[in-house]
């Protein structure tokens, strides 16, 4: 058996920059066992098996596998199946934007991708969140030990450090500067000793709302006992957390706001998220997250019969 597949670079413009995704958009044949092996060979963060559950060409089943397993629900690749189906013409494309329907494992996501001159280019995907905030926290100082900063580099002004939680906890916590953000390093030892694991969150989302970019709002970074100390993993799962974070605080006016948030710096895989979000109180949050890609590779696997 010979397959197609394409590795698209997700959440940028720009060739070896953002989180890297492999696509294979006819997975309809493939078990369990050969989607997982593919995956652990290809050894990307994510690799997507997509198939059709019936003959409307509009809506797609994903399948999400990282190397270590499954995955229910995930962003970037959503982001990534919709470029890769549009790119290659496995979808018909509408001068405009172009709707579709992603059923991943956890349900059904509304997807647009729009369309200029024939080609693909933003992709957006729409989620309604509710969330869980808690404002008891670690102090600055047990914080700023945790992440190897100062306390002073902590901002605990115009925003707190909170607990939110949209189905995954993230500790969310406040810098003042973009430097604080790269130049944290998670102190796996502090993590140990602190009452922070009790708080039920293992991953730490640490912002800052500068950023060198024009094209960012925010700059965000997420570390965690479970992230090597030289990481910068994708955040695209953590922006329902944040958004919902930013809407916790009484000067997030009720509305629909639009903003951008990137990970990373020039010279580390780069990614910019856009988000628009309707905040509304005491109701779910509506999201639509959006991002462009690029094509990096294509190429075949060959599977044994």
């Amino acid at each position: 058996m010979t397959l197609n597949y394409y590795i698209a670079d997700v959440f940028t413009q720009q060739l070896f920059a953002g989180a890297q995704v492999a696509v294979f958009p006819d997975a309809d044949d493939l078990s369990d066992q050969q989607m997982a092996l593919i995956a652990n060979e290809l050894k990307l963060p994510e690799t997507i098996f997509v198939s059709k559950p019936g003959d409307d060409d509009t809506t797609w089943k994903m399948r999400i596998f990282s190397p270590l397993g499954e995955l229910d629900f995930a962003g970037h690749p959503i982001i990534a199946t919709a470029f890769v189906l549009a790119s290659c013409g496995n979808i018909k494309l509408d001068e405009g934007i172009t709707a579709l329907t992603f059923i991943q494992n956890s349900g059904e996501v509304e997807v647009n991708v729009s369309v200029s001159n024939g080609v693909p280019s933003l992709v957006q995907f729409t989620r309604k969140v509710s969330s869980i905030i808690d404002r008891f926290t670690p102090s600055d100082i047990e914080l700023a030990e945790l992440l190897s900063i100062k306390p002073s580099e902590i901002d605990h002004k115009k925003y707190t450090t909170r607990l939110v939680s949209c189905g995954f906890p993230y500790l969310v916590v406040p810098v003042w500067n973009y430097e604080s953000v790269r130049n944290a390093k998670f102190n796996f030892t502090a993590w140990s000793q602190s009452a922070a694991p009790q708080t039920a969150a293992q991953e730490i989302l640490l912002f800052s709302p500068k950023t060198p970019f024009k094209d960012a709002n925010f700059n965000a970074r997420l570390l965690g006992s479970n992230i090597g100390v030289h990481e910068d993993p994708a955040v695209g799962s953590a922006m329902p957390a944040f958004a919902a974070y930013l809407c916790s605080f009484d000067f997030t006016q009720e509305g629909t706001h639009t903003f951008a948030v990137d990970r990373g710096n020039a010279n580390t895989r780069r990614s910019v998220i856009n988000i628009e979000m309707d905040h509304k109180a005491g109701a779910p949050l509506n999201l639509r997250i959006g991002g462009e890609a690029v094509m990096v590779a294509e190429g075949k696997m060959f599977l044994p019969e």
